[in-house]
């Protein structure tokens, strides 16, 4: 049972790794986006779209090519996803507008366009033969025990979210971009002076972070359920990723286990952890999170501190 839960945690917290990875660039570039559920709502529309269209190309009786299926279903989640992020970008730097309030609006359009979508456009016929390809894991995973099931019987997106994770890190900590990009969410008047071009890394973060972001979407219906249901199941995953954003205190490489852990709390109810009823457990990770924010605030620790920033229109004028 333990083998089962882990691997099972593992597969769940991939959705909110997603989320959470895109949410954290776009608020390093100091945009708080609560459209992160509609957004991964609309990603999930595009990445079934891309995959139903190469379902309905195939020969009848031909398998799917499993790396032309994998490219399909990201670029068209990514791109759907982006677009819905350029809109919240639009309205929020080029515009100023509130960015909690146009994040609202963007959760409440993207998940209304999604259901849409899903329901009038894309024949969900074939999803479910998409799916078991996108599950497969390694071949070899089966003659390796319980160490095989938990780390190597995942399929390809699962190891393609730990990998943008990490490279997400690397690129915060170790490039001029990525420093950069903090010194716009710590700074934006102070980087501007400088030379750095404010807007143009806003646009990019929260593009390239919703774009993310949205593979969370695609990555619940390819790789974890197999089938479309509706979209408020994956915008409640969207707001556990917003959370889980200081839970492991906007970091991506952190990300990986927070996701991880917070997978396991998601489902600890099906397995009976712990003796606490089911409304107990859900509100756990939302527990953790106020807790985590409490102590870090305590602290005080520069580098635990939310982006200083975050939330904030720039105003060139007023530089």
């Amino acid at each position: 049972m333990i083998v089962s839960f882990i691997t099972s945690a593992i597969c769940i917290g991939v959705i909110f790794l997603y989320g959470c990875v895109g949410e954290i660039i776009m608020e390093k570039s100091g945009h708080l986006n609560l459209g992160i559920p509609g957004i991964m709502c609309v990603g999930t529309a595009g990445g079934c779209f891309g995959v139903s269209l190469y379902m309905k190309g195939l020969d009848a009786g031909a398998s799917p090519n499993l790396i032309a299926l994998f490219f399909i279903a990201v670029f068209f989640a990514f791109i759907f996803a982006a677009a819905l992020g350029a809109i919240y970008g639009f309205l929020t730097v080029s515009l100023r507008a509130n960015q909690n309030i146009t994040g609202l609006a963007v959760t409440t359009f993207g998940s209304g366009f999604a259901q849409f979508f899903m329901d009038k456009f894309v024949d969900t016929s074939g999803l479910s033969k998409a799916s078991s390809y996108f599950k497969k894991g390694l071949p070899f995973a089966d003659s390796l025990g319980w160490f095989g099931e938990i780390f190597l019987s995942h399929g390809i997106l699962v190891y393609f979210a730990i990998a943008i994770a990490l490279a997400a890190a690397w690129f915060l900590r170790r490039t001029r971009k990525g420093l950069y990009l903090r010194a716009v969410g710590e700074n934006p008047a102070t980087a501007d002076a400088v030379g750095i071009n404010v807007n143009a890394y806003k646009y990019t973060a929260i593009l390239i972070g919703s774009g993310i972001a949205g593979l969370g979407g695609m990555f619940y219906v390819m790789n974890y359920t197999g089938t479309w249901q509706n979209a408020s199941t994956i915008q409640a995953y969207g707001w556990l990723s917003i959370a889980l954003v200081i839970f492991t205190l906007w970091r991506p490489d952190i990300s990986i286990l927070g996701a991880f852990v917070f997978g396991g709390l998601y489902i600890a109810s099906s397995y009976r952890l712990f003796g606490l009823s089911t409304s107990v457990l859900d509100v756990v990770p939302y527990v953790v999170t106020i807790i985590v924010l409490i102590v870090t605030s305590v602290l005080d620790s520069k580098e635990n501190q939310p982006p200083a920033a975050l939330g904030l229109s720039y105003f060139r004028e007023e530089r």
